[in-house]
């Protein structure tokens, strides 16, 4: 008699979260990692889950939409499973307008959040106060959004785990045989796999790196600032990133890129000065081609599932992504949104 139900191949978020939705649903989940958890991009730094622009919707930005709302809820019934800290709190987002046209932009985007964010998080123009956790703004002005949270993705990967093994999950670091249902939640190389399998490119690896720095912000706003992330954390650090980089000779080193993303950070948010680095990383993010995440059936190998390519939103996605896969192995139900199927990055 099979010991698992199912087995979820990778330990990053994806796999981490499908694994405890699985378990919520009554299965018997064995997940197996082969290195590390948290040995992809989900062992990073940043941990800024942040919506789409309330603009031009579309069945991602919903799905996005949907899954953050989730969050609160999802992380909180974790948290209290396995007694640890995911580092989540839903504390908004500041963002710097430069000039009266981004402020006119702004407004209309807050016009439109209305609507589409159903009154559950505000989108909104407000003037800068000159508050020293505030980024420095040509207009004067930011744009607040109460939908963006943040966790630290390695305190969030470490909560998953000791939910996982209270409800009787069995984690394995290593080697071990696939046992019933299969889930491959396997990141970077699990898109070269896929793509070697289907004998056509799916996806790919684009490597970031990001830094840590001590300061103590953990009740304040994430910050965004000309395409640069500034997270504080529960842990008492500061986390600034990312790069996005096609080309690359080593995945996991670090360079001078982050010396450029550290200037800027400071530049943007000038009480940063001086504050210490305590760690800088770097990693492959899985990028599907549809650069939603993949999800679904393994075409043509049956009883096999994917769950991949939460590029730059797989914190972010991975409630609702968790929910969807749960529902689709266990009972047949297919909620994947159009974009989101496997065959869409075919």
């Amino acid at each position: 008699m099979a010991s698992c139900d199912v087995t979820v191949r990778g330990g990053g978020i994806f796999g981490l979260a499908c694994a405890w939705a699985l378990v919520q649903g009554g299965a018997r989940v064995r997940l197996v990692e082969t290195a590390r958890i948290g040995a992809g991009a989900s062992g990073g730094l940043v941990g800024a889950l942040s919506p789409h622009m309330p603009e031009n919707w579309n069945p991602k930005k919903q799905f996005q939409l949907e899954s953050l709302l989730m969050a609160a809820d999802f992380w909180a019934g974790v948290e209290v499973a396995g007694g640890q800290p995911s580092g989540y709190a839903r504390s908004g987002r500041l963002q710097p307008l430069t000039d009266a046209g981004a402020m006119a932009k702004a407004a209309e985007r807050a016009q439109s959040a209305a609507t589409l964010w159903a009154g559950k998080a505000l989108w909104q123009v407000v003037p800068a106060t000159g508050a020293t956790w505030e980024p420095v703004s040509p207009s004067g002005h930011l744009i607040h959004d109460t939908l963006s949270a943040r966790l630290h993705p390695r305190m969030a990967a470490a909560a998953l785990v000791a939910a996982l093994r209270a409800k009787g999950a069995e984690i394995v670091l290593g080697a071990a045989e696939d046992e019933g249902i299969v889930l491959h939640a396997t990141g970077a190389a699990g898109l070269q796999d896929l793509s070697a399998a289907l004998g056509r490119p799916v996806g790919n690896g684009v490597k970031g790196q990001a830094l840590s720095l001590r300061f103590e912000a953990a009740d304040k706003a994430q910050l965004y600032v000309d395409g640069l992330h500034i997270v504080p954390h529960a842990n008492g650090t500061v986390a600034i990133g990312s790069t996005s980089e096609r080309d690359y000779d080593d995945p996991t080193a670090t360079d001078a890129q982050l010396d450029d993303l550290h200037a800027r950070a400071v530049a943007a948010l000038p009480c940063l000065a001086g504050a210490p680095v305590v760690d800088r990383w770097a990693g492959l993010r899985p990028r599907a081609r549809s650069r939603a995440p993949m999800l679904g059936a393994w075409p043509d190998r049956p009883g096999h599932f994917i769950a991949n390519g939460g590029f730059k939103i797989g914190f972010g996605m991975a409630p609702k992504v968790a929910e969807v896969m749960a529902r689709l192995i266990l009972t047949g139900e297919d909620a994947i949104p159009p974009g989101f199927r496997v065959e869409d990055s075919l």
